[in-house]
């Protein structure tokens, strides 16, 4: 009994996760396996030594933001959607900006496939499609129609049931080569009281250098106090946060528990979620109370398996 316990114990000290909750539309598939890294606790884990210097260098006195909500904003959904469709969804090529680093395809997009931003976007304009037969996930970056064919900056397609990393030094829809969809926080995931995964954030400021299971930097700049892609970081345990209104405790307890990994460049401490009319915006609004200084890094040795 006592050797049973001491291995729940040390099961719970090393991150295992339930697993993300399926999403919405695709029920049958898993938002990657319970024992992919997005999904993974990091709260019992260490602090990187050099924590300090990274979150001085991203902005201890900035604050956080949540990237997405209800509504519109400028036109478009505020955060970055997904598109589900059935394997009966007509594939087509995709031209590709950087083709080295993509896979080829065919995609299986819909004349209304969602982008963020909307339709007339001028800014990242990821798209997300989920296969919910096949259980696999399209990501593309700038994807856009132009004279009747689909152009995009990057593709990236994912099993959902794999681990499986893209090869190293391969971007994918996002700069860290990271799959988008696992670090979107969820309205259907808040609504059920608990996020079981990391989120995904930006900074605006990185280094020539990814850790795992990142396999893309996208920066020219080599100072070791900047955050490399697919950094780890989590909001401190100490951290008060039963005062925040119901939608934003959800996502802060998350951030205790499975912390948010660097995946592009971009506004510092914004965090990504999928739009839904559903989203308060105003509790979503006083997560803008939460500086820098309450985060710090999870030790990247201790991640990697």
């Amino acid at each position: 009994m006592r050797q049973l316990l001491l291995i729940a114990i040390m099961t719970a000290l090393a991150g295992t996760a339930a697993g993300a909750a399926p999403l919405p539309g695709a029920t049958s598939c898993p938002v990657f396996p319970a024992d992919n890294p997005w999904n993974r606790r990091v709260d019992a884990l260490p602090v990187a030594p050099d924590s300090d210097e990274i979150i001085t260098a991203i902005g201890p006195e900035k604050t956080m933001h949540a990237d997405f909500g209800s509504g519109l904003w400028d036109g478009g959904p505020i955060g970055i959607p997904v598109t589900i469709v059935r394997s009966t969804q007509k594939r087509t090529t995709v031209s590709f900006e950087y083709a080295s680093e993509s896979e080829r395809g065919p995609y299986p997009i819909p004349a209304n496939v969602r982008i963020e931003g909307g339709p007339t976007a001028d800014g990242d304009r990821h798209a997300l499609i989920v296969d919910r037969d096949r259980c696999r996930l399209y990501e593309l970056f700038a994807l856009r129609r132009e004279g009747g064919r689909w152009k995009a900056g990057s593709g990236a397609i994912w099993n959902l049931r794999s681990n499986r990393l893209r090869p190293a030094g391969w971007t994918s829809a996002d700069a860290a080569g990271l799959p988008i969809l696992p670090g979107l926080a969820r309205y259907d995931e808040v609504a059920r009281g608990r996020i079981d995964h990391a989120l995904r954030v930006t900074v605006s400021r990185t280094r020539r250098a990814y850790v795992w299971p990142a396999r893309h930097f996208a920066s020219s700049a080599t100072d070791p106090s900047l955050p490399p892609m697919g950094l780890r970081l989590r909001l401190k345990r100490s951290y008060p946060i039963a005062a925040f209104p119901r939608q934003a405790r959800i996502v802060l307890q998350a951030l205790k528990e499975y912390g948010m990994v660097v995946a592009d460049n971009g506004s510092d401490w914004y965090v990504s979620g999928a739009p839904d009319p559903r989203w308060s915006n105003d509790d979503l609004h006083s997560l803008d109370r939460v500086p820098g200084s309450a985060f710090e890094v999870v030790d990247p040795a201790a991640i990697r398996p």
